[in-house]
């Protein structure tokens, strides 16, 4: 057990922070990074701390880590609150009440079965995140100081939602710079499967949890899949929908199921990701009218320009282009680049439906370019909906970088 686990009353190690780097923390703001801190004591890498002005004034308690930028991740506002079992319970009891107040459940016929059930910083517990699959909890530790709560983090799970299997799928970038290797493998139960079936907003898909994105599933997309179905519902007799990164359908799906004359092209470029794809389609009845292409989607959405296609919608999905800030510049061209070429795919009067899951692409910063995209295309674009996240994806005020998703629905 690492050394933040210990059932101490309060830790004896303290953080000094440098003369004026405290007003981040005054504002609840839950990271420090290496740059704050003047000096260190008694801390060890993992272990819980006091969090102290350049004048001794207590502000927060969290855990350590001198090998990441992020020196500390605030677990506690409260001095009086220690870092234990106790505290991590009462944030689980806490994130499965928020799920539920906004209308998740874990029953086996729920209308959706997946879902975010701890949310990292945003549910307070940094480091952590749990998903829930129909009956199987998939958790990811990314954070040295997480690591120690990996034991207390099952046990509470365990007891509080009796899953069939808990499955580790710490296999995050992030790691790396937390000095850690990747992890994985079933902490509790079995998996007959590398796929099991969930339900989301009543459609069925095939969730591959050993190897799928993230934790099997883009769970954070469920309501944007909902809004393009609304969209499509009365979008004439046959609309022709372009989903781009369509990994394994989802958005297709929807589409499918929305309207009955809906044909869709899911373009991606992992096959396996494809033939995920087409189950995923079969089981919800609209394998007639999906096509699947294989592909890169700059090149293919360029091809499709030059043959003089259109499309009644074109859904822009990618993943995250802006992983560190050093490639920002690119991922802007990128996404101004991938924008432009839908923008010029979408019929008069068409929807395109575009995202961005990086979190540190500022909303300013994404309509920019996507306006950009417009301006070059000489098109004009009616925002039909601004979405974010889902409920069971919260994220904090006082920590922006939480907020990672944004989507435009524009009427080209």
């Amino acid at each position: 057990m690492s050394a933040i686990m210990r059932t101490d009353i309060m830790p004896t190690a303290t953080i000094h922070l440098k003369s004026g780097k405290e007003r981040p923390l005054a504002g609840r703001h839950p990271w420090v990074f290496s740059g704050a801190v003047a000096r260190v004591e008694g801390v060890v890498d993992g272990g819980a701390a006091d969090i102290v002005s350049a004048k001794g004034d207590w502000l927060a308690r969290g855990y350590y880590n001198s090998k990441s930028q992020i020196v500390a991740r605030v677990l506690t506002w409260d001095r009086d609150e220690a870092i234990d079992t106790a505290m991590v319970e009462r944030k689980i009891d806490a994130a499965i009440d928020l799920r539920r107040r906004t209308g998740f459940d874990f029953t086996a016929d729920a209308p959706t079965t997946a879902f975010r059930l701890i949310n990292s910083e945003s549910d307070f517990l940094p480091g952590v995140v749990a998903d829930y699959y129909a009956g199987i909890i998939v958790v990811q530790f990314t954070t040295l100081g997480a690591e120690g709560f990996k034991a207390a983090i099952v046990a509470a799970l365990t007891a509080r939602i009796e899953p069939r299997a808990i499955l580790e799928r710490s296999d995050a970038d992030s790691r790396a710079r937390e000095g850690l290797a990747p992890a994985g493998g079933l902490l509790l139960g079995e998996l007959a499967d590398d796929a099991i079936r969930v339900r989301e907003n009543g459609a069925v898909f095939f969730v591959d949890l050993h190897h799928g994105h993230k934790t099997g599933f883009y769970l954070d997309q469920r309501d944007n899949r909902a809004v393009m179905a609304r969209l499509l519902a009365n979008a004439g007799p046959a609309p022709l929908v372009l989903n781009s990164f369509a990994y394994t359908g989802a958005f297709g799906v929807y589409a499918c199921r929305a309207n009955a004359g809906a044909r869709v092209i899911n373009l991606e470029d992992s096959q396996p990701a494809l033939e995920v794809a087409r189950q995923n389609c079969d089981i919800n009845g609209c394998t007639d009218r999906s096509e699947f292409i294989k592909g890169n989607a700059f090149e293919q959405l360029r091809r499709y320009r030059d043959a003089g296609r259109s499309f009644d919608a074109v859904i822009l999905d990618p993943p995250n282009f802006a992983a560190s800030q050093g490639k920002i510049p690119g991922a802007l061209r990128g996404y101004k680049d991938i924008n432009l070429l839908g923008i010029k795919l979408v019929k008069p009067g068409g929807i395109l439906a575009t995202f961005c899951c990086s979190g540190l692409i500022d909303w300013q910063t994404f309509r920019w370019s996507v306006f950009s995209a417009l301006h070059d295309a000489g098109r004009s674009g009616q925002v039909l909906v601004s979405t974010g996240h889902p409920a069971d994806h919260p994220w904090l005020l006082n920590h922006p970088e939480g907020e990672y998703l944004k989507g435009l629905f524009i009427r080209v």
